[in-house]
């Protein structure tokens, strides 16, 4: 060959038949005498040239168990084959550049043997894809491996944008794929597989998301195309909106918050997720969730103006916290039950807090003195407990109940009666914690619990007569629509 001995020259042929393979491509190809291919289910290799000899590792990829051990064999075998004196011609389908992870691979190693290597384009499968679909690649397009994304529960795409995925090569991946991109798009999102571009065989098949492995065209030429949800839908495009409402073309209301303005807003909204779930309310959640994470999103905002921290940071920040409080999941430690969770993540806090020297100074610290009185007490009565100050056994919890009791119902006046009540109270709230109950939520269910069978008492006396705020009702008729409400719902 005219190349200088040993090292590797990599060619890319191209998405489709030899018509399609550059003129450098197909000028190198003709001068060798011997090519190793990647594949050689690749329409182009027909339309090599007829001397030369083709060797591909097709057999690599009937051996193997994973793509990553044939993607390793592939690029061992050709760092080995780079050695000889005639070195090597490796061609991959496309262009050497993309989604093709043996390249990678011997770049890289080629880099830490001192091997030259030499890539020689070629028209990847995206042009040819562009061209069919009519899209501008320009256009915020993203572009992922079909076989990356499957492997996401929940995969790094933006809705907002269009979406192209190379090698939905079989109907099994785009089953898997499939489930991946549900967790983003709707199950009847509209979507495109593109079938053989560039070739005389290109096809397009439009379909729905959950259709996507019902396709019989699928193999190893086939790319879909997702286009944007109709609707800004990404963490992106919100914070982009309150940007321009802060902005000096915005909204005169939003640009005169400040971050203690939006205190009492934010509680609020929290209350009315937690109303939501208390209700079972879904389509409500959904809405009150928003409207928290638009209060997160205006006070990262504020924080951005004031050059505090960014957005990326708070979700940097969050993210490297979870997968540091999980080693479980992402790391070797071992955790059977949820009990042994909640042991590491104390040791990794307390190891967290040593690192950085900010030892609280009580165990009361960081509660926060907003939460709701019940909430608080809880949170309170858990972290004393760390110190052993607590009951022994529930029998002490049970007696200390009944004893505050006996005092407020002793107390002499407001003053005692108020500062007992709240003793009872905190008694009370120990005894849930006990008996392993969110009291706070517990509370709220009574709340719900008991608004809507009074609204059935009041329906009740309605249908018989009795007027209810016309004067006292005897206790005696109530009781007995309060207990026949109660049976109705058993």
């Amino acid at each position: 060959m005219a190349e200088s001995l040993g090292g590797i020259i990599i060619v890319g042929l191209g998405p489709g038949d030899g018509r399609l393979l550059t003129q450098e491509a197909w000028q190198l190809l003709q001068e060798a005498g011997e090519v190793y291919l990647r594949t050689s289910r690749h329409p182009a290799v027909a339309d090599l040239p007829a001397h030369i000899v083709r060797r591909s590792f097709d057999h690599v990829y009937d051996s193997a168990d994973e793509f990553a051990a044939v993607y390793a064999e592939i690029a061992d075998t050709v760092l080995q084959l780079a050695r000889r004196p005639e070195g090597v011609i490796y061609a991959v389908p496309g262009h050497p550049h993309i989604a093709e992870a043996t390249v990678t691979a011997i770049t890289e190693g080629a880099a830490a043997a001192g091997l030259p290597v030499r890539v020689v384009a070629g028209l990847s499968f995206v042009e040819p894809t562009l061209t069919a679909l009519g899209l501008d690649g320009l256009n915020g397009l993203q572009l992922y491996d079909a076989i990356t994304v499957a492997t996401y529960n929940h995969p790094p795409v933006n809705p907002d944008a269009p979406l192209l995925l190379g090698q939905v090569y079989n109907r099994l991946l785009a089953s898997e794929l499939k489930l991946a991109l549900m967790a983003i798009y709707p199950d009847e999102h509209p979507v495109t597989l593109v079938h053989a571009a560039g070739t005389d065989e290109e096809l397009l098949e439009q379909i729905h998301l959950y259709e996507l492995d019902r396709s019989r065209h699928i193999d190893h030429l086939t790319t879909l195309f997702v286009p944007p949800l109709p609707i800004p839908a990404s963490l992106e495009a919100l914070a982009e909106a309150v940007a321009v409402l802060r902005g000096p073309n915005g909204c005169p209301w939003d640009q005169e918050q400040t971050p203690q303005s939006l205190r009492a807003g934010f509680l609020e909204e929290a209350a009315e997720v937690l109303d939501a779930l208390d209700r079972d309310d879904v389509e409500n959640l959904r809405e009150e969730l928003g409207d928290v994470l638009l209060h997160i999103v205006m006070q990262t905002q504020m924080a951005r103006e004031e050059e505090l921290f960014r957005l990326s940071d708070v979700v940097a920040g969050i993210y490297a916290k979870i997968k540091r409080r999980h080693p479980h999941v992402w790391g070797d430690w071992e955790a059977e039950h949820s009990a042994e969770v909640i042991a590491n993540w104390e040791v990794i806090k307390a190891r967290e807090k040593g690192e950085t020297g900010a030892r609280p100074a009580s165990l009361l610290d960081n509660i926060p003195a907003s939460l709701p009185a019940l909430a608080r007490s809880q949170k309170i009565q858990q972290r004393v407990r760390k110190a052993g100050f607590d009951w022994p056994a529930l029998d002490g919890v049970i007696a200390k109940l009944h004893e505050e009791i006996h005092e407020l119902a002793q107390a002499g006046n407001a003053v005692a009666q108020n500062a007992e009540m709240g003793d009872l109270l905190f008694a009370a709230v120990n005894w849930a914690r006990w008996l392993g109950i969110d009291a706070e939520a517990a509370l709220r269910e009574a709340n719900l619990r008991f608004d809507r069978r009074f609204r059935q008492l009041e329906a009740l006396a309605a249908e018989r007569g009795i007027a209810l705020d016309a004067a006292p009702v005897d206790i005696d008729v109530l009781e007995a629509l309060w207990q026949e409400v109660k049976e109705r719902e058993a």
